[in-house]
This record gives structure tokens, C-alpha cells and sequence, in this order.
């Protein structure tokens, strides 16, 4: 190539790159904003639940009315995150206006009386909602709508975990398994950083963690090498996450469908998982399991906190934190899926490390970020969140147990729109562009055609 033509194209893509900047900077903002708003009511929410224990009775109730909330006003938003990937893969109607608000006030709704949910849901949700509305704006065509519709993804994500480089990856990641679009790479990355800094423009922070193991080795980074034991008790753990990831996916599926099967009327559906919520709170004495599990004002409870700090093994708090999330989110209640899935992994990670013997804060980080990549099939994202989270100090041991879990959890996963573009064994055949839903129905026999009858000789 001539440097003249080389200097156009370069030209052409300032042009293009500045077009674009002035359509994504305003979503991005946007959804920053509102991932901030998000963050702040999910904060005083949950202040006031640990104020008012009582509340938790009245989450029945609460349930149906975000039941229906939905029913009458929100039904084209009951798709949540499927719904946004679906209109990437294939735009259609669009991302309905309303999906933004109904989904922030009903998550709000779903913690300040007690369920068991997360919070990435509703920001990837948000995200997308707004950024249907500004295409729509500019009447950008369908290839733009699905790049500025990850890039909402992308917002949402690094917003509402201080995570943009991992924000970025995720929407890239996530559509499909084994594929990654790179033709929305700029868009994503800017997308995730001018989200994350309006959130903390905004004056919104997110939790740290510290992971002392290795972090004094790293400096300088040429220090670092690998320890063929730790090595090894990392890749078992590694297979423990992805099977949880599995068992997660898979009873969230089934307990929908039990639901579906008990209560037909989608409006009533959470009343019953708010009865079984308080069922399990008192069957097992503790309120520890309800809401985010980030922190708590009691200190004998299990928080993901705790388990970095703590050098008490729990063995089986991540077991009751994946039934208390798949009771709550299968009923119908709004919320995400990985904040749990952080506790869950974080709680699996610290009853293993007592197990193998390994550092209590190494096996919560690992599994922290290892169970997520195995249940949405982003092990990309996730050594990437690892890292910005925890530190570069134990990166390798990062991506061993994110990139074992996500081999290890089958295909299967939170998403059931995920299409499968290379399946996770070479192997394996599936059908081209099959969606993790499309795996889960069973397929018809063929029917033989009848014989057609033979005409007189």
C-alpha cells in the first residue's frame, strides 16, 4: 500500500472514529449516569432492609407487583439481557424504551425486601435500553444498531463494576461462544470507559478486594514464576468452579421451568419464591444469604468481603447462596446473576482452599471470577476482570481457573441466546448458529414421507 493511500484510510477512520464518538459519548453517559443512580439506590435500599429486618415478609407481595409491573406494562422487557442479544444477532423490533426504568425500580424493589439477586443484569439492561433509544435518535441502520447496542452493553458492564477493560470484553465476548466481533472493538472500549468514569464522576465507588498471595513477588514482574503445586491445586479448583457453574446454569433453568409448571399466571410466580425465601431464612437461622452478599452490618455473617479477609473456611456457604439466588431469579424477581455468582464462587473458592490447603484469598479471587466465566462463557472478560480487580500479581493463576471452569461447564450457561460459533470440544458437532436455548429443546424425529402411491403400469 502507497503511503498516500495509507494516509486516506487513515483519514477516513479519524472521520469515521469521530462520527461514531459523537453518537457513543452521549449513550455512554447516559448509561454511566444511570448505572450510578442504580448503584446509589441499590446502596440505600439495602441500608434500610439491614435497618428494617421486618421487610423481608413483605417480599411476596412485592414480588407480584413487579409481576405485574411487567405483566401490564413491561412485556416486551421480560426478555431482559436474551432479548438484547437476540436484537445484536438479528435487529427487529428493538430494545423497548421502558426496559431501562422497569428494570432499575423492580431490582431496587427485589433487595430492599430481601431476595437474593445481583446487579449486572440490570445495568447490561439498562444499557441496551438506552442504547436502542439513540439509534433510534439517529435512525442508524442494523449493522450500526448492533455495534452501538454492545457498546451499551459494554457501558453498563464497566460501569456497575468499575471493570471497563473486562466491560469491553464482555460484550464482545458474550454473544457468541468461541467468537468475538471485532468490528465494534473501538466502539466497546470507549463505550466501557466513558461509562465507568461518569459512574465514579458521579461519585459512585465499587468494593475493593486485596489479594495479598504473590502481590510483594510481582515487583519487579520479572520475579514472577509459576509454582508447579499451586499450579496444580488451582486447575482442580478450577474444574470444582466450572461444575458449579454448571449446576447453577442448569437448576436456574429447571427451577423456571418447575415454576412455570406450579404457577401458570407469570404475575404470581414470585409470590411463591418469596414464601420459599422465608421458608429457608428461618429453616436455616440466618438472613446472610439475602440480597447482594457484599457486605453485612453483622460480622458473624459470610460476605464476599469476609471471604478475602477472613481465615475461617465456610464449607458450605456457596451452597446456600445458589439456592437462595435460584429460588429468588427463577420466580420471576429482577436482579442479575453475578454478584451471586461472585459469592458463590468466592465462598467455593475459600471451603476449597481449606481443603487443597492453598491461600484462603487466592481460591476466593479465582473462583470469584472462574464460576462467572464458566456460567456465561466469557473466560476472556473474566481473567480480565480478575486482573483489574485483584491485581496482575496473580494472573496466570487467573486465567488457568476462568479458562478450566468455562471448559468445564459444558454448553450450557445464564444466557440462553448465546449462540455456540465453535463448540467448546473440537469434536462435538453442533448446528451452525444454535443457540444455547436451541440445545436445550429437544428436537422432533425426522418423519419418514409416506410412500407416494404407484400409478396403474
Amino acid at each position: 500500500m502507497s503511503p498516500r493511500h495509507y494516509l486516506q484510510e487513515l483519514l477516513q477512520q479519524a472521520w469515521a472514529g469521530l462520527k461514531w464518538l459523537a453518537v457513543i459519548g452521549p449513550m455512554a453517559v447516559a448509561v454511566g449516569s444511570a448505572c450510578a443512580l442504580f448503584l446509589w439506590s441499590l446502596d440505600r435500599a439495602t441500608e434500610t432492609r439491614f435497618a428494617n429486618p421486618w421487610l423481608l415478609f413483605l417480599l411476596p407481595v412485592a414480588g407480584v407487583v413487579v409481576g405485574y409491573a411487567y405483566h401490564w406494562f413491561g412485556k416486551p422487557a421480560e426478555g431482559g439481557n436474551n432479548l438484547i442479544m437476540e436484537e445484536i444477532h438479528q435487529p427487529g423490533c428493538g430494545v423497548p424504551k421502558r426496559m431501562a426504568p422497569l428494570i432499575l425500580i423492580s431490582t431496587v424493589i427485589t433487595h430492599l425486601f430481601g431476595g437474593s439477586a445481583g446487579r449486572e443484569g440490570t445495568a447490561v439492561q439498562m444499557g441496551g435500553s438506552i442504547a436502542s433509544s439513540v439509534a433510534r435518535l439517529f435512525r442508524l441502520e442494523a449493522h450500526a444498531v448492533r455495534i452501538l447496542l454492545m457498546g451499551g452493553i459494554a457501558a453498563g458492564f464497566g460501569a456497575v463494576f468499575g471493570t471497563p477493560l473486562a466491560g469491553a470484553v464482555f460484550a464482545l465476548e458474550v454473544l457468541a461462544i468461541g467468537q468475538m466481533r471485532y468490528d465494534a472493538l473501538t466502539a466497546c472500549l470507549a463505550s466501557a470507559m466513558i461509562g465507568d468514569w461518569t459512574c465514579h464522576a458521579w461519585g459512585v465507588g465499587h468494593t475493593l478486594y486485596n489479594v495479598g498471595y504473590m502481590s510483594d513477588g510481582m515487583v519487579p514482574t520479572h520475579f514472577f514464576h509459576l509454582e508447579a503445586v499451586m499450579l496444580a491445586k488451582v486447575a482442580l479448583a478450577a474444574v470444582a468452579f466450572g461444575m458449579a457453574s454448571y449446576l447453577f446454569s442448569e437448576l436456574s433453568h429447571a427451577a423456571s421451568a418447575g415454576y412455570k409448571k406450579i404457577c401458570p399466571y407469570a404475575p404470581l410466580r414470585p409470590a411463591i419464591g418469596g414464601v420459599l425465601v422465608i421458608g429457608l431464612v428461618y429453616a436455616l437461622g440466618t438472613t446472610q444469604y439475602l440480597g447482594l452478599g457484599v457486605t453485612s452490618p453483622d460480622p458473624e455473617h459470610v460476605t464476599i468481603a469476609s471471604l478475602f479477609t477472613t481465615q475461617e473456611v465456610h464449607p458450605t456457604a456457596w451452597w446456600w447462596k445458589l439456592v437462595f439466588t435460584v429460588v429468588t431469579l427463577s420466580a420471576g424477581f429482577k436482579g442479575g446473576e453475578v454478584t451471586p455468582l461472585f459469592f458463590i464462587g468466592g465462598a467455593l473458592g475459600n471451603a476449597l482452599a481449606g481443603l487443597l490447603g492453598a491461600p484462603l484469598d487466592l481460591f476466593a479471587a479465582l473462583g470469584f471470577v472462574a464460576i462467572f466465566a464458566g456460567a456465561t462463557n466469557t473466560p476472556l472478560a473474566c481473567t480480565i476482570m480478575g486482573i483489574e480487580l485483584f491485581g496482575a500479581a496473580n494472573g496466570v493463576y487467573i486465567a488457568v481457573a476462568c479458562f478450566i471452569a468455562y471448559l468445564c461447564s459444558g454448553h450450557t450457561g445464564i444466557y440462553l441466546a448465546q449462540r455456540v460459533a465453535v463448540s467448546k470440544y473440537g469434536r462435538v458437532l453442533l448446528p451452525p448458529g444454535a443457540t444455547l436455548r436451541d440445545l436445550r429443546t429437544p428436537k422432533p424425529p425426522p418423519q419418514e414421507k409416506p410412500a407416494e402411491p404407484k400409478g396403474d403400469p
